[in-house]
């Protein structure tokens, strides 16, 4: 006998990573150059320069120490350069002790759902959604309530947002910039939803915590304002990641940040490393905890993505397709141009155009395209995504 929920999670890939592997094999077929995959968030800039060296450096300097366990929460030296780095940019005074280094955002979320979860417990997310939230919710015993997509401008539904808070509201997920619609929240936005969340804790006599999930952070467009959510609330929990600043996802570095404000933060902080140590999770990949603390400065050369964006959008609505403007990350949620975005999406791979429906991200009726690709992919695929608006006419 075995859990059948993770046998189930075990045989069924999401549609991202489905569509992403038929990508590969359809390629083998036709040709990598035939086959317009636009399925999956892989950074198509490389790293920076600094970091390889750095890592080769490392490697040379320190062969007998590299790669030696470092303590669970992470390396004292790298949190103190993650911490440093978040003070000068965001005028803040973070100590080493509230950051906790993770596998990636991925792990950081889970650390924090399994911290943070009791039961009966409840996390609101908002659609459009990164659907791995449901599985890290739920596999930390907690329930996931969702509030339906605003679609004009996939900001937040705040009436069904304010009807959908309980007294069982641990707490409530964002993610700006967005994955999947490439939205930044603005701050009113923010600044209202941290007024909703303050006068809901004092109504059930607990703190509801924001978890911002922020591996996008830095990829934000100019003339966009992406505000530090801390400062604008104070039960804020910070997940972060290498993954897409650094171009670094296969490295999984990332990290907890735990503000010495937010409520019972002590405690907060303990219990993250508790579900660390539960998940087996102590000791993030030491080599890497160097390297990104020692280049968490930098970033990959990131302005590829919003010259990208620009042309895609201004593409697509030539052709009639309704397309919310993106204020970073690297993603399109435009609508697809029939109500059922799977039937549409399976339309488009019949021209080897690979884009995900949007119904697993909460939002049906559209459909995700990553535009982390060459520029030149992007020109290339507007014929076939021509001709799939033209297959509707």
């Amino acid at each position: 006998m075995v859990s059948e929920r993770m046998k189930g999670l075990g045989t069924a890939r999401s549609v991202i990573r489905e569509l992403f592997e038929y990508g590969k094999l359809r390629a083998a077929e036709v040709g990598p150059e035939n086959v317009f995959d636009f399925s999956i968030g892989n950074p198509s800039v490389p790293a920076p320069g600094a970091v390889n060296e750095t890592a080769i450096r490392l490697l040379t300097e320190q062969p007998d120490l590299i790669h030696a366990y470092t303590s669970a929460q992470g390396d004292a030296a790298a949190r103190q350069r993650f911490a440093a780095s978040l003070n000068r940019r965001f005028g803040t005074g973070y100590t080493p002790e509230r950051l906790y280094v993770t596998s990636g955002a991925a792990g950081a979320l889970c650390c924090v759902f399994n911290g943070l979860s009791c039961p009966g417990d409840e996390f609101i997310v908002f659609a459009p959604y990164f659907p791995e939230y449901k599985v890290f919710i739920e596999g930390a015993g907690a329930k996931m309530t969702l509030i339906p997509p605003e679609i004009e401008g996939f900001q937040i539904d705040f009436d069904a947002f304010e009807r959908s808070v309980s007294e069982h509201t641990k707490g409530v997920v964002i993610n700006s910039p967005n994955n999947p619609s490439g939205v930044v929240y603005s701050r009113a936005t923010l600044e209202r939803l941290a007024a909703v969340l303050a006068e809901k804790s004092a109504a059930y006599g607990h703190p509801i915590y924001l978890i911002s999930d922020e591996p996008y952070r830095e990829i934000v467009y100019a003339g966009v304002e992406a505000p530090w959510v801390p400062h604008l609330y104070r039960d804020t929990i910070v997940c972060y990641s290498f993954s897409k600043s650094l171009s670094l996802p296969g490295e999984r570095i990332g990290y907890v940040l735990v503000p010495e404000d937010v409520t019972d933060a002590g405690d907060v902080y303990a219990a993250v490393a508790g579900a660390g140590r539960s998940l087996g999770y102590v000791n993030a990949p030491s080599l890497f905890q160097q390297v990104t603390s020692i280049c968490c400065d930098m970033t990959a050369d990131l302005k590829i993505y919003e010259e990208n964006a620009k042309l895609f959008v201004s593409a697509l609505r030539e052709m009639g397709y309704h397309v919310v403007e993106p204020g970073g990350a690297f993603y399109l949620f435009p609508r697809s141009l029939e109500p059922d975005d799977v039937a549409f999406s399976e339309r488009a791979k019949k021209l080897d155009l690979l884009i995900v429906p949007g119904s697993g991200f909460g939002a049906p009726g559209h459909v995700r395209v990553s535009y982390c690709v060459q520029t030149e992919t992007i020109r290339r695929a507007l014929p076939k995504f021509k001709a799939l608006a033209e297959s509707y006419q």
